[in-house]
């Protein structure tokens, strides 16, 4: 196998079925009382971090699924940059998610915490935080197994 070998390593549900019975169950109690719009935002936005193809393509399904508009996909990437695209919370629920999925100095800034505190209550923030940890929990499983997305029509 070389390094640019790309097929995939194992089948986790298979190798290892209860870590993932507790993975789905765990992705379930997260998502309890979030908006579906904006937990796949926060999904897509994670696994792009994460360099997570397989999470990127299933994700950006879901969310067309949902109602997502195209432009808001394409321009997830550069949020920051946009702030007509996207709502006051959905810009706290995206940094948040940076700040947790990055953990560029070793911690969330307190800033960062507070804005998303401000527009959602404690048990949806809650949530949300789960629903963040386990979406890069699902992104390292992926990765490191080599998951590949289905491509429609390849």
């Amino acid at each position: 196998m070389t390094a640019h070998d790309h097929s995939p390593r194992m089948d986790l549900s298979q190798a290892a079925p209860a870590v993932y019975r507790a993975m789905r169950t765990l992705d379930g109690a997260a998502r309890q009382g979030l908006d579906t719009t904006l937990l796949e935002l926060v999904k897509i936005r994670a696994s792009q971090l994460n360099h997570c193809a397989f999470c990127i393509a299933m994700h950006t399904k879901d969310a067309r699924a949902a109602g997502e508009t195209e432009e808001r996909l394409y321009l997830l990437n550069a949020w920051e940059e946009v702030p007509g695209a996207y709502t006051e919370r959905e810009r706290a629920a995206l940094a948040l998610t940076e700040a947790i999925t990055l953990l560029t100095d070793g911690f969330v800034p307190d800033e960062v915490y507070e804005r998303a505190a401000k527009h959602f209550p404690e048990k949806e923030l809650a949530h949300l935080i789960g629903a963040i940890v386990t979406i890069n929990a699902w992104n390292r499983i992926a990765v490191s197994t080599r998951m590949t997305p289905h491509l429609d029509g390849r």
